[in-house]
């Protein structure tokens, strides 16, 4: 769990950092970011795994992470989030495998935070 919490810390930290600067264009697009996830016409579920999917084909490990916890967070499956899986394989082919790998180890991870959950 070392890796998560590392993540998390991290991501905060340079968030306060970036954010404390006072740049307008930087706070937009934050609050841009943030706001695309929220219910729209499309559920926050959906948004989330469409983030997911983009994150593993672009092959962004802190995306993919975030992603993954936020996947969890809205109450997304193991079955659900290993079919944004397969989809993020045959979208971005065999190069998106070894973030396929991480993403899984990190999804188990996540999975053990909340007991009996898939």
């Amino acid at each position: 769990m070392d890796r998560l919490a590392e993540f998390e810390d991290f991501r905060q930290a340079m968030n306060d950092r970036i954010l404390d600067s006072d740049n307008l264009t930087i706070k937009r697009f934050f609050a841009l970011d943030d706001r695309v996830y929220q219910q729209g016409h499309l559920d926050t579920e959906t948004k989330e795994m469409l983030g997911l999917a983009a994150s593993m084909v672009l092959r962004c490990d802190d995306c993919i992470t975030y992603h993954l916890r936020r996947c969890r967070d809205v109450g997304l499956t193991t079955e659900e989030v290993f079919e944004v899986f397969a989809v993020a394989l045959v979208v971005g082919g065999s190069i998106v495998i070894p973030h396929l790998r991480r993403a899984v180890q990190l999804w188990d991870q996540l999975c053990c935070q909340r007991p009996g959950q898939n």
